[in-house]
């Protein structure tokens, strides 16, 4: 299998587009539990805001070291495709899934038909995961995560795009895999990685249309992180340019849950310039974590997201 050489990913007319974290586990809407008519709700603002995709975390629960308390959250892949059927015009997307809890050619086939249920809106992001107590409670194995994520890149990848795979790992097998019905898009859907660590760097430059790094508070890290990821294309013979590149980070909305720490506070126009640091970097795409996420707060980013078009403009002026 060849490196990518011709991302898939989705249009913008913006430098950089803008995505909105749904908020899908308990406690987490007006410190309670998000319903499927309340995600529906913010989907719908979003989309009226300005917001150009709508990402979902992939967890089953979440366990406080200090107390042992269990948050649960919603399964992200039927949310997703609900959603998606739902809520027309705007991206959907998982940041990330995790592939050691579900087979590889199933994260396939359900990537491919949710592709279909949104007519071509549907973002695969993928990540090797890490909160260790949802791997016990629902008895997956926690080890060689990175080893285990390399195995599934490797069916999940050839099946999006040729549509088909044969891999006999360590881990997964797929024999002559095949992945049809295909959806709308004949390259299938894009493949997003959210990872920093070397290893998984080289994994990325090898099958990956693009790369995220979340949740930044400020551009302090964002340098020596785009140069370990612009080294680990050129050693997997990979164009760095042909990586897209995306972020995200947590905003403060006045009211808080709780749930997005390290949150950037400031005015609309400080929240605007804030992501336009972003955009100067390069980042193709931003995912906002908004604290706290409801309707209102949506609309009220709606703001935020006028003056950021504003500067652009600016910028190209």
């Amino acid at each position: 299998m060849s490196v990518v050489t011709t991302p898939v990913w989705f249009e913008s007319s913006r430098p950089m587009s803008l995505g909105l974290m749904l908020p899908i586990g308990e406690g987490s809407h007006f410190g309670e539990t998000p319903r499927f008519t309340d995600l529906i709700e913010m989907a719908q603002a979003a989309r009226e805001a300005g917001f150009e995709a709508i990402w979902l975390a992939d967890h089953f629960l979440f366990e406080n070291p200090e107390d042992g308390s269990v948050r649960g959250i919603w399964e992200a892949f039927t949310m997703m495709a609900a959603i998606a059927a739902a809520v027309p015009d705007v991206q959907i997307g998982s940041l990330v899934a995790c592939t050691g809890f579900r087979n590889p050619a199933l994260i396939a086939k359900t990537t491919e038909t949710i592709d279909e249920i949104s007519g071509g809106r549907f973002i695969l992001g993928l990540g090797a995961g890490w909160h260790k107590p949802e791997y016990d409670a629902f008895g997956y194995p926690f080890d060689h995560r990175v080893s285990r994520f390399e195995e599934a890149m490797q069916i999940i990848q050839p099946m999006l795009r040729e549509g088909t795979a044969t891999v006999e790992g360590e881990y997964f097998q797929a024999r002559k895999a095949v992945n049809r019905p295909r959806g709308p898009r004949e390259t299938g859907a894009p493949i997003l990685v959210g990872s920093s660590g070397d290893r998984m760097l080289g994994i990325i430059a090898k099958y990956a249309d693009a790369w995220n790094t979340v949740w930044h508070a400020d551009t302090s890290r964002i340098p020596d992180l785009l140069a370990k990821v612009d080294a680990a294309c050129e050693a997997a013979g990979r164009d760095p340019k042909t990586l897209i590149r995306t972020a995200g980070g947590n905003i403060s909305m006045g009211e808080s849950f709780g749930i997005r720490p390290n949150a950037f506070q400031g005015s609309a126009g400080e929240k605007a310039q804030h992501l336009h640091a972003f955009r100067e970097f390069g980042f193709a795409h931003f995912v906002c974590g908004l604290d706290a996420c409801t309707p209102a707060t949506i609309t009220a980013f709606g703001e935020v997201i006028e003056q950021f078009d504003a500067l652009a403009t600016e910028r190209e002026g």
